[in-house]
């Protein structure tokens, strides 16, 4: 749940969507007569995947030369409930993340807080270790806090079936009585637990709530008429309906805790847009929609949001593949980098129930993708090897479509499906 950014492929994070890294030289540009070939592949990948069982699908990419592309592919099934539209709002998951690091910068650059402020002095006594746990340490994952969303004492609330709303302090309750998973500042490992005490510290700090900070700093800010952090299950706008599996339909490498999911039965599926993803809090609750997230990543990467100081912070990586240190992506504040075949990007994924994610841009922000689809085990669990190909096939593609590049060749085609470290 949940989950970390499209680069750590083949890390313990467990992404949703995969985009294949490498340290392979760029594939050529498209030419301008590639440009119709490229939307059509693109249209052709979006199909497919709905072929393979994604109940949905919105892309869009921004090359920074032209009309970006905007693509919205639907089952039959699912378009008897709602037409899908490119302009729907989406649950963001742990794109959220990226919010909160620029919120905790913008405060930085205020003079209101230091990354190198331990934990402690804003959580007294909330946190093990807390002296030794600073700012910076929660927003790249350094802290060796263990994962909230692993604990029994979530999962209704994943599921849908516990309405209890979450407060940051009482998620960072539950993450800190596990044990920790190393000593502070020693290696990196991706918990929501680092965010949910961002969450905590930023409401300390400010004495406002997370979903007004969102819309005061940021939302408000730059004109993002559809993004907000949930406070309920309830949207402001038209949504993408997210679904998962009943648990008649549950493929078997979903583990049995998260086989009942609550929500609106119909034909084998579960309509879960309705329940609240406020267990998401700092890490993963906001809402926006894939043109307002091109905004802020326009925004952000291009200065916007953040002084120039605290953006080098923000992109200022430790590495996450401890075998790959030098080459292997890297982990900034609230946002991920790493090689592609076509360019480097920054990204993130977000992973929550019925709803998964990815966000890329370059490193002006004049190029950005998103991929949204509307499910989220079947990817999480690794349970559906066919889907998650068909997932890997466009991410792949929309990755080298905004570099205005066409796709490398695919890869060849997976072995059984694994369940990933969570």
């Amino acid at each position: 749940m949940l989950t970390a950014s499209a680069l750590t492929v083949g890390l313990a994070a467990g992404p949703a969507l995969p985009a294949p890294l490498t340290t392979a030289g760029s594939a050529p540009s498209a030419t301008r007569g590639g440009a119709e070939a490229q939307l059509a592949q693109l249209e052709e990948l979006a199909r497919q995947l709905v072929a393979a069982g994604a109940p949905g699908v919105v892309v869009r990419v921004d090359d920074g030369r032209g009309r970006p592309v905007e693509i919205a592919e639907q089952a039959p099934w699912a378009a008897a409930d709602q037409r899908l539209a490119v302009g729907d709002e989406f649950r963001m998951g742990s794109n959220t993340k990226t919010m909160m690091a620029v919120i905790a910068l913008q405060l930085a650059a205020e003079g209101r807080l230091a990354l190198t402020d331990p934990v402690e002095a804003w959580l007294p006594g909330q946190v093990p270790d807390g002296r030794a746990i600073t700012l910076r340490m929660l927003l790249n994952h350094t802290s060796g806090l263990a994962d909230y969303t692993e604990d029994p004492a979530v999962l209704p609330s994943i599921l849908g079936k516990d309405p209890h709303r979450w407060t940051s302090a009482e998620l960072l309750a539950v993450g800190v009585k596990r044990p920790a998973l190393f000593p502070p500042g020693t290696r990196w490992s991706y918990s929501n637990t680092d965010y949910a005490a961002v969450g905590a510290v930023l409401e300390r700090v400010t004495g406002a709530s997370l979903a007004d900070l969102v819309r005061d700093r940021i939302a408000r800010p730059l004109n993002l008429k559809h993004t907000y952090l949930a406070t309920d299950g309830s949207w402001r706008g038209r949504y993408v309906r997210g679904y998962e599996p009943d648990s008649a339909h549950m493929p078997a490498q979903v583990p049995a805790a998260f086989r009942d999911v609550a929500g609106v039965h119909r034909d084998g599926r579960v309509d879960v847009s309705g329940n609240d993803p406020g267990w998401g809090g700092a890490a993963g609750a906001v809402v926006s929609t894939a043109q307002d997230w091109s905004r802020f990543y326009n925004a952000l990467m291009s200065g916007g949001l953040l002084p120039a100081a605290q953006l080098a912070q923000l992109r200022t990586t430790v590495p996450m593949d401890p075998q790959n240190p030098v080459d292997g992506p890297g982990s900034g504040l609230g946002i991920e980098t790493g090689r592609t075949p076509c360019g480097t990007v920054w990204a993130h994924d977000g992973g929550i129930t019925g709803y998964s994610s990815t966000n890329l841009t370059d490193g002006t922000g004049s190029r950005t993708a998103t991929v949204l689809i509307a499910t989220e085990f079947l990817f999480e669990f690794g349970a559906d090897a066919k889907l998650t190909a068909a997932g890997q096939a466009l991410q792949s593609a929309v990755t080298c479509a905004m570099f205005g590049k066409p796709a490398p060749a695919p890869a060849p085609a997976p072995g059984p499906a694994s369940v990933p470290a969570h």
